[in-house]
């Protein structure tokens, strides 16, 4: 119950919900025991008139009749109360799991890349999802069965013992059993419970996977293979269900062999009782309604420990990552203007969870309004710059500067409003084309169309999607998987143009594209860059030969620095890099 502690916010919150729910739940548990009286009446009223008179007198009908109206008209107010009950306590549960799902939702959003990258998306949908839908139980049905438990069992109990306390012990007697099994059982369901999340887990990130790599596993032909390695997880998630199943069938049994006992006692004790008249065939059957009426609720109390532990394990594993503190800490203060000028200085960066060091000791400075290319082999550190610019990830050691002042000293909301960044990897969303190219920008929709068709002509993207039969209006599919790569990367650029943007960062967006289509869009990049520092990383030198300064990076380190003639003059890094494409396109154009 201690990870459920977290959650009494959402019970303050909805306190008078709630309030009102227990006073319903109580209200229709008493009515039902007592309407219990008028049938113990009825009994006793009937027996004591059989043995004074042959029949039945027009007074004595109407009193029965009058008996059997006010039965109903009670079993219809509790029915009402129970229809609120539903209303308040359910209806708060709905509204407590959509607060916390959004909660949730909100903490996954500020947690930091390395987050991400340490957790699957399967389990990450699995918590927003099974988990919370199991705590919902925890507030609404096992609240509600809580409540009309205690209510019952208690009304009950006080009519028992005012009927004949004897009597009412040896009704009792089966339950210090029926606790100690309860409180046995409840425990080896807390621990099934939480091995069930944690497999259903895995199934979700082995679904999702198969999901998003669906061409990579047809074209290597493994759907048998990932067949059979999905149907081993889904028999284990089946054993592990299974166990925690046979745990929860234990309590209805062995509440209804209790109960039957219970019965009998009544029956027998009673019988002889009634026949030495300590009490009347009225309470007798009165004994045996409670005892009935006891059935549910007290069988409840395994579905109300089975809800509750199964909640508390959820609630464990949601608070796992509630408790997760980003490392990308955001500064306090008022919206910063950010002008562009950027400056490492003896940067070093070490990625948190593999330990490679992709960054050393790494300075360089572009001023405001210019631009600089960032060149090298592959794993050379380009990208880290890109997320570092972008604070994705903190530096190890060393300052990144903008406008003179620290990165971390600026608030993530100022800084990242101002990046305009093309990732390597381009994520397209499950929408048109046009609200992928607008997807960071507000404003009036007839001129926000506008500009979305001019940044895709900047981007050179605009001819292929008008002949799209809905144009710009076309469902992309999911992470875009309707177009090519190359389409691809040119709405992430289009993206980041409508974005206007003070810093434009762009990590080798332009690998998918081939040399025309790469020259026209850095024809057009020339005269979006006028106005904003602009960072543009690739392993072509042609996609970087015209930026002010150029930065050759080789293992982490700065190789070269300078501008693109400075470099080739140098005749090192740099210059072999652009005699060996230069030669590629050479041998490319002859063919």
């Amino acid at each position: 119950m201690k990870s459920l502690k977290y959650l009494n916010k959402y019970l303050y919150k909805y306190r008078v919900r709630l309030l009102l729910g227990l006073l319903f739940v109580s209200l229709s548990g008493w009515l039902k025991v007592y309407s219990v009286e008028f049938i113990k009446e009825s009994l006793d009223w009937v027996t004591k008139n059989i043995s004074q008179s042959s029949g039945f007198m027009p007074a004595a009908l109407w009193h029965l009749v009058k008996l059997g109206i006010i039965f109903f008209a009670l079993t219809v107010v509790s029915g009402i109360f129970l229809f609120l009950t539903r209303q308040t306590i359910i209806v708060t549960s709905r509204l407590i799991e959509f607060d916390l799902k959004n909660e949730v939702f909100e903490h996954y959003q500020n947690l930091d890349l390395a987050f991400y990258k340490r957790n699957s998306t399967g389990d990450l949908m699995n918590r927003i999802s099974e988990d919370v839908g199991q705590v919902r139980n925890y507030f609404g049905p096992a609240i509600m069965y809580t409540t009309n438990t205690i209510t019952i069992v208690t009304f009950t109990l006080i009519y028992m013992i005012k009927i004949n306390f004897v009597y009412t012990l040896y009704v009792f007697s089966p339950l210090p059993i029926l606790y100690l099994s309860v409180y046995y059982i409840s425990t080896q369901i807390n621990d099934r419970s939480t091995l069930v999340r944690q497999q259903l887990s895995v199934l979700f990130s082995k679904a999702q996977e198969s999901f998003s790599g669906i061409r990579v596993i047809k074209s290597y032909m493994l759907e048998k293979t990932l067949g059979r390695d999905f149907d081993e997880q889904c028999i284990d998630y089946k054993k592990k269900n299974m166990y925690l199943v046979n745990m929860d069938a234990l309590f209805l049994p062995l509440i209804m062999f209790l109960i039957g006992i219970s019965q009998v006692l009544i029956i027998y004790i009673g019988g002889r009782q009634v026949l030495q008249g300590i009490i009347t065939i009225g309470s007798v059957l009165a004994f045996i309604i409670y005892v009935n009426y006891l059935v549910m609720p007290i069988a409840s109390v395994g579905m109300i420990t089975s809800l509750v532990q199964k909640a508390a394990a959820s609630q464990t594993r949601i608070n796992e990552f509630l408790q997760t503190e980003p490392t990308i800490k955001s500064e306090e203060g008022d919206d910063i203007k950010i002008e562009g000028e950027l400056e490492f200085s003896n940067v070093s960066f070490v990625y948190p969870d593999t330990g490679i060091k992709a960054l050393d000791d790494v300075s360089f400075k572009v001023g405001k309004q210019e631009s600089i290319g960032i060149v090298g082999r592959t794993g050379s550190g380009k990208s880290t710059i890109a997320q570092l610019v972008c604070r994705l990830y903190d530096t190890t050691s060393g300052i990144i500067w903008v406008d003179g002042k620290n990165i971390r000293r600026i608030p993530l909301s100022s800084l990242r409003s101002r990046v305009g960044y093309v990732p390597q990897e381009v994520f397209l969303f499950s929408d048109t084309i046009a609200a992928n190219i607008a997807f960071s920008t507000d404003g009036n929709k007839e001129d926000l169309r506008k500009r979305v068709e001019q940044s895709a002509k900047d981007a050179a993207i605009y001819d292929n999607i008008m002949e799209f039969n809905d144009g710009f209006d076309t469902y992309v599919g999911e992470r875009g998987v309707t177009l090519s790569g190359g389409q691809k990367q040119r709405v992430s650029i289009a993206r980041a143009m409508l974005k206007a943007p003070n810093i434009l960062v762009m990590d080798d967006c332009l690998s998918a594209v081939d040399t025309n289509t790469e020259q026209e869009i850095l024809f057009n990049l020339q005269r979006f860059m006028e106005g904003r520092t602009t960072i543009i990383i690739s392993h072509r030198v042609s996609s970087v030969k015209m930026c002010d300064k150029i930065l050759v990076l080789e293992k982490g380190k700065v190789a070269e620095y300078g501008t693109h003639h400075e470099l080739i003059a140098a005749k090192s890094h740099y210059r072999e890099m652009y005699e060996m494409q230069l030669a590629e396109g050479s041998t490319i154009s002859d063919t």
